[in-house]
């Protein structure tokens, strides 16, 4: 995943550029950069923040560049932003989404004229440089920004900084936000709409899907129109987005809190089934607290994530580490453990590994009934749309597996059945998962159930990796 910001303004914008970037520390674990325009002239800075935090990677960067705009970004894979001469002139230009089609893509350039790409380690093709290339088949910024957005296949939002402005572009369906702020003398675009605010910007408005806007100090001028159809990814509710966010006016923390109620109302669990419900850190605790809410039973704390160190989610290339780093981060509450009976909310089950271990862990701390409840639907399908997963194969997904291992085979027909939750192939599929995670009981919030919970027509909405429907 990834997030962006961008700053246009009178005066100086670094310092609000560097905030508002570290606003979105929550979107990646890789890299982070900054690009600022002072006078026409281009200055970037990228650090590698995998294992320290954005803020203390560029302290002297804040200090040491300036520029009256500027673009930054949070990415989970390349470095950027980058900054390029062109015949459009000179840009530095930022991105967040994914490119499914790079070699068509490249192969096309090639014999459009483009002599070379440069490499990342691994030999694959930066998706920003490539973006960049395609804008630049055309004979304005927004133009390109429109063909680029055209040819990619998968979901691409965009800021272009120029010695005049900025250049804002939300993907063409609107799978992720990006919204502009605004206070005297300065716009401001971001992907998280909590970014700004503590920066003394107000909100201004949401782009539409595809829309094009240029920012400068003064204005905010819808350059490309946007599209009439829209399919905003649900996990960023679920999972991704942080709780102070809000998306196509649902509040992440509030719609975390429908879906929490909802599970409890088909569960119907009472205090005589069990003692606490309690939530994964961070993500999962909001969840937790609208089952709480509305079913009556307390809301606890049984294990405390350790924050001093564990800030942010490292998220190492191996599962081994993945498993080692997310059990280091949780501190057990004996009080709250021992003999008691925990209902366990989290945002999803994507490869159950990760969960497996955390109910061993609360057995081994003395937890007589751990019951799993999980925000999202089985997942079926892995993402093709943004950068959520670091899976290799669909075959990673539990619910997957645990097809193939009822099934001898996983086919289209097969997975539809199995993400009907009225189904008997449903309910056989849960008791798999179920025993094989050792939970004492399991269910997942339905697909309905969850869509509701964002107050937004489900047509404008995607849910590909539970469905497979686009």
């Amino acid at each position: 995943m990834g997030g962006i910001f961008g700053v246009v303004s009178k005066h100086d914008c670094v310092f609000d550029l560097f905030f508002g970037t570290d606003y979105h520390s929550h979107l990646g674990t890789k890299r982070g950069g900054m690009a600022v325009c002072d006078n026409g002239k281009f200055e970037r800075s990228i650090h590698n923040i995998e294992n320290s935090p954005f803020r203390t990677k560029f302290e002297r960067d804040v200090n040491e560049m300036k520029g009256n705009c500027g673009i930054g970004c949070i990415s989970d894979t390349e470095p950027q932003p980058l900054i390029v001469r062109s015949h459009l002139g000179n840009f530095a230009i930022t991105t967040v989404g994914r490119i499914n089609n790079t070699e068509a893509l490249v192969k096309r350039a090639f014999d459009e004229g483009t002599t070379h790409f440069l490499e990342m380690s691994g030999g694959s093709i930066n998706p920003t440089e490539l973006t960049a290339a395609l804008i630049n088949r055309q004979d304005s910024i927004p133009e390109g920004i429109r063909y680029a957005q055209s040819m990619i296949e998968g979901s691409m939002s965009i800021l272009v900084l120029t010695a005049n402005g900025i250049y804002a572009a939300r993907d063409l369906l609107g799978r992720t936000p990006l919204v502009i702020g605004k206070k005297e003398d300065a716009f401001c675009a971001s992907f998280e709409s909590f970014a700004y605010l503590n920066l003394g910007y107000d909100n201004y408005r949401e782009l539409g899907p595809g829309e094009i806007v240029h920012l400068t100090p003064e204005s905010a001028e819808t350059v490309m129109p946007p599209m009439e159809q829209m399919k905003f990814c649900t996990f960023l509710w679920v999972y991704y987005g942080y709780s102070s966010s809000t998306y196509e006016g649902m509040n992440v923390e509030q719609m975390r809190y429908n879906c929490g109620a909802s599970m409890a109302r088909r569960d119907g669990f009472k205090l005589d089934h069990a003692d606490s419900v309690a939530g994964i850190p961070d993500s999962g605790t909001p969840h937790a607290i609208g089952y709480a809410n509305t079913s009556g039973i307390p809301f606890a704390r049984p294990f405390i994530k350790y924050t001093p160190t564990w800030t942010r989610s490292f998220t190492p290339q191996k599962q081994s580490q993945r498993n080692l780093i997310a059990r280091m981060k949780l501190l057990p509450v004996d009080a709250l453990i021992r003999d008691k009976r925990l209902l366990l909310i989290d945002d999803s089950l994507v490869r159950g590994t990760q969960m497996r271990e955390t109910t061993e862990f609360l057995y081994h701390n003395g937890a007589k009934e751990v019951h799993i409840r999980l925000a999202c639907p089985p997942i079926m399908y892995g993402c093709k749309y943004l950068n959520f997963s670091r899976n290799t194969s669909e075959m990673d997904l539990i619910a997957r597996r645990t097809i193939l291992k009822l099934e001898g085979e996983v086919t289209e027909e097969k997975l539809a059945l199995y993400s009907n939750p009225d189904s008997p192939q449903y309910a056989r599929m849960l008791e798999e998962i179920r025993k094989e995670l050792n939970f004492t009981s399991l269910n997942f919030n339905r697909l309905d159930d969850m869509l509701a919970a964002t107050g937004i027509s489900p047509c404008k909405l995607c849910t590909y990796c539970c469905t497979g429907k686009e």
